[in-house]
């Protein structure tokens, strides 16, 4: 029964981004704002459909930026992405270059002035990224920037890169950190949608001023050590990290 509830939410969530990312085209191309507007009514009733579908909800704990920032978050499938659209106000993020060519989703993360970064040339696509990110740093905005670099499996470890660190020091903003849980319902590679509460948490801010080193240690503990324990509050054990 969850695999046929969950195919049933697949087709309809592909289903309503054809629809609405040709319909709001117009709007998207008229400004960003519209294209902002129209990422978020699209999350919204996706995640209306999951709920009813799947009986999977979602909540959104802690405070929720509406300032200039950047978000480090941690990133377990597509749906932390939809609910970190959804809640933001001036969305925009950091995301892998190939994503620009993507039916619908590329076109709108390009709108809101997302920033495509190419893997594999680590010393080039730091320096685009810097580069891309800091000629649009006259709009305030809520920068997303996955730190480990992509999704990741509950229970997983992988490194933090340093690019996280690289844009907090340069631009000089205050970073607030998210840990998730929802790869424990919705994974990176599977088909299922399983009911419960996915939680997205933004934590306390970290204020401008850290060296890298030191705030590349801080946001590795407190977006590790929360989110282990929202895993763990929706019954997924991720097991210890290393000392």
């Amino acid at each position: 029964m969850v695999l046929i509830r969950s195919v049933v939410f697949d087709v309809c969530f592909y289903a309503l981004m054809l629809v609405l990312g040709v319909l709001c085209a117009p709007l998207a191309l008229w400004s960003s704002d519209g294209a902002s507007w129209s990422i978020r009514q699209f999350c919204r009733i996706s995640l209306w459909l999951l709920r009813v579908i799947c009986g999977l909800k979602t909540e959104v704990r802690g405070s929720v930026p509406s300032g200039d920032v950047i978000v480090c978050s941690k990133h377990q499938s597509f749906l932390d992405i939809l609910m970190l659209a959804n809640c933001l106000p001036k969305v925009r993020f950091i995301m892998k270059r190939e994503l620009r060519w993507a039916p619908i989703l590329g076109f709108y993360a390009m709108r809101i002035g997302s920033t495509p970064v190419a893997r594999g040339k680590r010393s080039r696509a730091m320096k685009d990224m810097v580069r891309h990110v800091e000629d649009g740093a006259e709009t305030a905005s809520q920068l997303v920037i996955y730190p480990q670099g992509t999704r990741v499996a509950p229970g997983a470890r992988l490194p933090f890169k340093v690019g996280a660190g690289v844009l907090y020091e340069r631009l000089g903003k205050t970073c607030v950190p998210v840990a998730t849980n929802v790869g424990v319902f919705w994974g990176r590679h599977s088909s299922y949608r399983r009911p419960g509460t996915a939680v997205v948490e933004f934590l306390e801010p970290i204020e401008p001023g850290l060296k890298v080193s030191e705030f590349m240690t801080r946001i590795t503990d407190v977006i590790e050590e929360n989110s282990d324990r929202l895993m763990r509050e929706a019954g997924f054990d991720p097991g210890q990290r290393a000392a």
